[in-house]
């Protein structure tokens, strides 16, 4: 019965992984504890065959836990995966540096965990019959040994008939070569032949010879060693063999006794947990520890030789969305497709390993010097992502993707791995930054923007208590009466009373730090408090919200949102909730849920930039939205690509044959504006009618328009 301790401060992943831990074997003993401490007391009274453990926990992390575990009796060879839901790369060198057996990041595939936990209590238990084995050889050879000069007095048959119960190689051999005597398991293992007095033959057996001889001239022994040994069937076997000097009574070397313990399953097993803990599973390609001792001894060899290489990281764009709408299982398989693809292109002393996720990393070693490795690097960079222009057959379907490559050449760019791979993933991310599809070659500058990054996170969280973040409004015409139908609220950023930042320039950075969901949550409130004040005042406008994908995972946003609309007292008809097609293909039923709930209380909802995604019209079919959005991309080529023109001809279709009205975003030019009133759009937003507002210059617009629409012998009631 296999005894599985299961270590994490949260009660819901406790009992995720004691159900999965359930289904490792037939029978299994599951004990789960919410804090290292209670762990560690139990697993002193009784060792388990595998420990699962949290990383981040209050009392210590897993790493100081794994290290606990191992300073037991018994400890060391116990398999402990340590799983964290956080992307750091530095969590996972510490567990595996601490001595976890395996490093897992959630959310993972239950059936690929419980592979991986069913193969490290394999050879757990291999490891533990190992030691078993070994500990009780140990204490027979050490009886064996303690009565040697006896048994050697009383008869060398007698001493035959103890060691051939041995499961070990036993022999010993006079100066002159000749086999004293062999035991039953050397002769079963290598023949007769290789174990006759005079008859030894083969590489093995002259190494032997040599080492014996070392023995007869300074009268010491052989501290234990690894060898290989072919058997008499033509099987490579390991051997851990141990040479001690026979003497006789006078203290002088008459012989010698080599023992040679067959550990061929261990060294099978500690392969098998190198490959576990240097290669990725699901490509088998190496991991990022691999990947940081190969750049290690390529740094050294580079070095040493005055030669330049290259580290090209790469990440494949849009991969979260493709694996959302097409699965995770047609994921997986593009991920190992990509690998494939990529090793094909690669020269014979190049390297490629899967950082995680849709990362990989790429090393690249005969480029010469100066301007000549900088161009062949770059050329390399750009056969790599043209390769990507040719679709993937996945299971059937053809999918399309591209990828984002960053350069960084050793040592220009970095004399150490750290410093190499920290240039050559800011490059990648500059190149992603340029609209993916791109490569990049690191530069200085971009350590400046990483400093200018972590200082808007500063600035933004210090703005977030001081209260810096302020909205405006763009307004939404009626595309068929000129009326003002609703405002979407946008966000800027005073940062510290100065100009305003757009949130382009610091939203990514807030994704990043963790603070969209502070942000979401403070929109809301905001745009709830604007859309009351505008309902008292006697103008209830619609207003637009964005919320964050991250607002979703972490949180019931329908009772969040119904929360904001009583605290600010507004009918909840005015709130209109923009959803992004992300959104709804993370997780599509639970969106379906809450929005059916919200709508109920009479929030209406948008898809916004409808069209950029992956996203199913089937999705779109059954959530009941109300609106869609067209992404301002497709309205910026309505005028030149007729291509263009069709796509938003078929959005504006498929929007009305669902009930849904349709509104264009990015209206900026009086031909747009025409196009679309000819396809039938509802509603238009954009500069061609108003730049995004703050809501007391929202107000004057508001009554400008109306008047507008007032006949010119009419006048409006006071």
């Amino acid at each position: 019965m296999a005894f599985v301790v299961i270590v994490d401060d949260r009660a819901t992943n406790r009992s995720i992984f004691s159900r999965l831990a359930g289904f490792l074997d037939e029978q299994v003993e599951v004990e789960a504890f919410s804090a290292p401490d209670p762990a560690l007391k139990s697993i002193g009274a009784k060792m388990p065959d595998l420990v699962i453990t949290d990383y981040k926990m209050p009392q210590m992390t897993g790493a100081a836990f794994t290290q606990q575990i191992r300073a037991l009796p018994n400890g060391s060879d116990v398999p402990i995966i340590v799983i964290t839901a956080y992307d750091d790369r530095a969590f996972r060198l510490e567990a595996l540096e601490a001595g976890a057996t395996d490093f897992v990041q959630t959310p993972i595939d239950h059936q690929e965990f419980i592979t991986r936990a069913r193969n490290l209590l394999k050879i757990g238990s291999r490891q533990k019959q190992i030691r078993i084995r070994a500990n009780a050889l140990a204490k027979e050879l050490e009886g064996i040994e303690q009565e040697r000069l006896e048994l050697l007095r009383d008869s060398r048959d007698r001493l035959a008939q103890v060691i051939d119960t041995v499961p070990a190689m036993i022999s010993a051999h006079d100066r002159r070569g000749e086999c004293i005597f062999a035991n039953a398991y050397q002769t079963a293992v290598l023949g007769k032949a290789e174990t006759d007095a005079g008859n030894a033959v083969g590489a093995h057996s002259e190494r032997s010879r040599q080492l014996d001889a070392r023995i007869f001239a300074t009268g010491l022994g052989l501290p234990a060693f690894e060898e290989e040994i072919v058997d008499k069937t033509g099987l490579q076997r390991v051997f851990l063999t141990t040479k001690t000097p026979l003497r006789s009574t006078t203290n002088a070397v008459t012989g010698v006794l080599t023992t040679s313990l067959d550990i061929t399953e261990r060294k099978r097993a500690e392969e098998h947990l190198h490959r576990v803990a240097h290669y990725d599973a699901l490509t088998g390609l190496p991991n990022r520890l691999a990947l940081h001792l190969h750049l290690e001894d390529t740094i050294d060899a580079a070095s040493a030789q005055h030669h330049e290489f290259a580290l090209h990281f790469l990440d494949l764009d849009r991969f979260k969305s493709i694996s959302h709408a097409f699965g995770h299982h047609n994921g997986d398989l593009l991920l190992g497709a990509a690998a494939r693809r990529m090793s094909s292109l690669l020269g014979p002393g190049d390297f490629i390993g899967r950082l995680g996720g849709d990362e990989f990393a790429i090393v690249q070693t005969d480029i010469g010097s100066g301007d000549n490795a900088k161009a062949r690097a770059h050329s390399l960079a750009e056969t790599i992502r043209k390769s990507f222009d040719i679709p993937f057959l996945i299971d059937g379907r053809s999918i399309h993707t591209s990828s984002s490559l960053g350069t960084a050449l050793f040592p220009r760019d970095g004399e150490d791995p750290d410093v190499l791979q920290q240039s050559a993933d800011l490059a990648m991310y500059r190149a992603k930054s340029l609209g993916r599809n791109t490569v990049c070659q690191f530069e200085p500058w971009l350590q400046t923007a990483v400093r200018e990054s972590a200082q808007i996170e500063i600035d933004l969280r210090a703005g977030l208590v001081r209260g810096e973040l302020v909205l405006h409004y763009q307004p939404q015409i009626d595309l068929h009466t000129g009326e003002i139908l609703g405002v979407e609220a946008l966000i800027r950023w005073a940062r510290s009373g100065r100009e305003l930042i757009y949130p382009d320039q610091f939203l990514p950075v807030a994704e990043e730090a963790g603070l969209m969901t502070a942000i979401s949550l403070w929109v809301l409130d905001a745009a709830c408090q604007q859309a009351a004040r505008w309902e008292r005042a006697g103008l209830p406008t619609r207003v637009g919200v964005n919320l964050s994908a991250s607002l979703f995972r972490h949180h019931d946003v329908a009772s969040l949102v119904l929360s904001a609309i009583e605290r600010a007292g507004v009918s909840a008809r005015l709130i209109d909730l923009e959803l992004t097609e992300t959104i709804l293909l993370e997780d599509h039923e639970a969106a379906r849920r809450q929005i059916a709930q919200l709508q109920e209380r009479s929030v209406s909802f948008s898809v916004d930039d409808f069209g950029t995604g992956y996203s199913s019209f089937t999705y779109i079919e059954q959530l009941p939205v109300n609106r869609l959005k067209i992404d301002r991309g497709f309205i910026r080529n309505i005028s030149d690509q007729p291509e263009a023109l069709a796509v938003i001809r078929a959005m504006i279709g498929l929007g009305h044959s669902l009930g849904m009205r349709v509104i264009a975003e990015g209206v900026e030019t009086k031909k747009q504006l025409a196009a679309l009133r000819a396809e039938g759009c509802d509603e238009v937003q954009g500069y061609l009618f108003s730049r995004p507002l703050q809501a007391e210059n929202f107000e004057q617009f508001h009554y400008d328009q109306l008047m507008s629409l007032v006949p010119k012998d009419e006048a409006l009631p006071d």
